[in-house]
């Protein structure tokens, strides 16, 4: 059965569009995901359909009104009933692995991709049951937002990706970012595939690609490391790293200091 979910968004060609392609068109033409759009511009009763108006107590930009954003997430309900409804939102909780799996797990979603300066608070507090946010940074609207976390979505459900063990390999999966990959040709450019990969020893390529993927968490994301854990012996491996990058960078300022 299809998760189904539900995007209230003032631009919904863009949403559509993105179903196409990829991962999302291969969970949607599998009939693993379903995912439908609802325009808060249809619930308006005015000539020129207006969905914004200017903040109470002044500044730049527009916010979302509260009404049309109501009825259109009610017709959302309608389809998906007991859907977890979010807002995607600057000020959102960080989206992250775990809450993609928690996510997933749900019967459906009805994701409010919001636009201009916000959201009527009102609306959020009644209706959405959290924020999330993709990071920290800004965008013009939630819709790209909502397009990432039905991407991070699908691929977590049964049928969506090739190799079911691909979503259980990648970065964050265990609370590590990914290990380095390499495909053909052997040699490229003077860069050799690091040889363990091509000696056939699967249980040696384990522990490389999991020593690589604690030395780049430490080095990229050390709070994801603080956050996890490490077990003793990954604590060697990671020691292993560090150790193998201190040598390589002093072999590097050696060969420097021969050609000068």
């Amino acid at each position: 059965m299809a998760v189904r979910i539900v995007v209230v968004t003032l631009f919904p060609e863009l949403i559509e569009q993105a179903l196409a392609f990829g991962v999302l068109g291969r969970a949607v033409s599998r009939g693993v995901l379903a995912v439908e759009t609802v325009d808060p511009r249809g619930f308006t009763t005015d000539p020129h359909r207006t969905v914004d108006d200017r903040p109470y107590g002044g500044g730049p930009g527009m916010v979302l009104k509260a009404e049309p954003l109501r009825l259109a997430m009610l017709d959302a309900q309608r389809r998906v009933p007991q859907a977890r409804r979010i807002c995607l939102a600057a000020d959102g909780a960080p989206l992250d692995q775990a809450r993609v799996g928690a996510l997933a797990a749900q019967p459906g979603l009805v994701l409010v991709a919001g636009r201009y300066e916000g959201v009527d608070e009102r609306f959020v507090e009644a209706y959405t049951d959290e924020s999330l946010s993709i990071g920290d940074l800004v965008v013009s609207g939630g819709e790209l937002p909502a397009l990432m976390l039905i991407d991070a979505v699908a691929r977590l459900l049964p049928g969506t990706l090739g190799d079911a063990e691909s979503a259980v390999q990648e970065s964050f999966a265990s609370g590590l970012l990914d290990w380095p990959h390499y495909t053909r040709p052997e040699v490229w450019e003077g860069r050799a595939v690091p040889g363990v990969l091509t000696g056939g020893n699967h249980g040696a390529i384990d522990r490389w690609r999991l020593k690589q993927a604690l030395g780049r968490t430490s080095r990229r994301r050390p709070e994801l490391l603080a956050r996890r854990g490490m077990t003793d012996d990954e604590r060697r491996l990671l020691d292993e790293y560090v150790a193998e990058q201190d040598a390589t960078r002093q072999q590097e300022r050696t060969q420097r200091q021969r050609e000068r």
